[in-house]
């Protein structure tokens, strides 16, 4: 295939653009490189044949009208997006912008292009969003996501990705724009930019900092590594059914207070303190932030029963792999420490 995926320069995209091309797929990456992009995620492949860059907003609709008719890709994978519930809370403006109206205008521009190409079946606009459209859920774990389950986003993040959503499916129906959309739970692992949950609590460990974890650490999330998630995602691309949805999870209920002291066990294991204490010892508790969802949990059913798919990963093994590879990686975090707001407390200008 040919695909072009937005937002490839980020946390989730890069792991399919270096996926995608590993398996022989051509790509073309589209990213405005704002502060949570890195083109080092992708330096694994910047020198294939196989591999394009093309440095652009998805709000510039110009622009995206020359990509589209310049490299007339087959799949769109539609990832780029404003991402972090802490941030939307801060400057929901951005979200707006880019979640809403960028998707907006890319659709457009899929759009005009599919049908100035004869509108090929081999076509189709994949849209990757979250399980937190879907606001919140009690601890029972018979309660669970399903495709079926009603949007009750109560974040400017999960409210914008929800209204992407519904523009997705809108032109789907309207239009009969070949689709397919998938949601999400909590991704995890290398390149995770280090203002999310566990490079945070990585890099805070090794820096000797507290560990800070929101209320009682009691909020469960479901916790899928990314190079899985890439992989179901160019299955979904592939094979899933167009207008279908499909939720994407990784089978690993946690609380963050769990993993946070689980990422701590294996520090101390690979990088003891000097001291000889436990990195849990870090650990602080803060304030609560507005609107926090207690539970997020994924029922994968349709996408194994469909698809074949499953997680390969159990949390304790991927949270393994990432905390390695965030020790064998120092030059990769240290050159983005600067950035604004990584380390700093946000989503408290209520």
């Amino acid at each position: 295939m040919k695909l072009l995926v937005t937002g490839g320069a980020g946390f989730i995209g890069s792991a399919v653009v270096r996926q995608a091309v590993r398996v022989g797929h051509e790509v073309v990456n589209l990213d405005a490189l704002t502060y949570a992009a890195c083109l080092e995620n992708v330096a694994e492949v910047s020198g294939s044949h196989l591999y394009t860059f093309e440095r652009a907003d998805i709000c510039d609709r110009p622009a995206l009208d020359r990509i589209f008719s310049t490299h007339n890709p087959d799949v769109v994978m539609h990832l780029a997006a404003e991402s972090h519930v802490d941030r939307s809370i801060d400057g929901p403006g951005d979200f707006i912008e880019t979640n809403i109206t960028g998707t907006y205008h890319l659709l457009e521009a899929a759009r005009k292009n599919w049908i100035d190409t004869g509108k090929p079946d081999s076509f189709r606009f994949h849209h990757i969003s979250t399980d937190e459209v879907y606001g919140t859920l009690p601890n029972d774990p018979s309660v669970m996501f399903t495709e079926t389950t009603a949007y009750d986003p109560r974040s400017p993040y999960s409210a914008s990705k929800a209204a992407s959503d519904h523009l997705v499916r809108a032109w789907s129906a309207t239009y009969g724009l070949p689709v397919v959309m998938t949601n999400c739970s909590n991704n995890y692992g290398p390149y995770h930019f280090p203002e999310k949950l566990i490079p945070l609590a990585i890099l805070k460990a090794l820096a000797g900092e507290s560990l800070p974890i929101y209320g009682d650490g009691s909020y469960i999330r479901d916790w899928l590594y990314v190079e899985d998630h890439a992989d179901a995602l160019l299955l979904v691309a592939q094979k899933g059914e167009l207008g279908r949805s499909y939720n994407i999870g990784g089978e690993n209920e946690r609380t963050n207070l769990e993993v946070v002291r689980t990422v701590c066990g294996i520090l101390d294991d690979k990088r003891p303190r000097q001291d000889g204490k436990s990195y849990a010892d870090q650990i602080t508790f803060v304030t609560d932030r507005p609107g926090h969802d207690a539970r997020y949990a994924i029922d994968p059913t349709r996408l194994r029963n469909e698809l074949g798919w499953r997680p390969s990963l159990t949390l304790e093994e991927g949270l393994a792999r990432t905390v390695q590879w965030y020790l064998d990686n120092e030059a990769w975090w240290r050159a983005l420490q600067n950035r604004q707001g990584v380390g700093d407390r946000l989503g408290v200008k209520v």
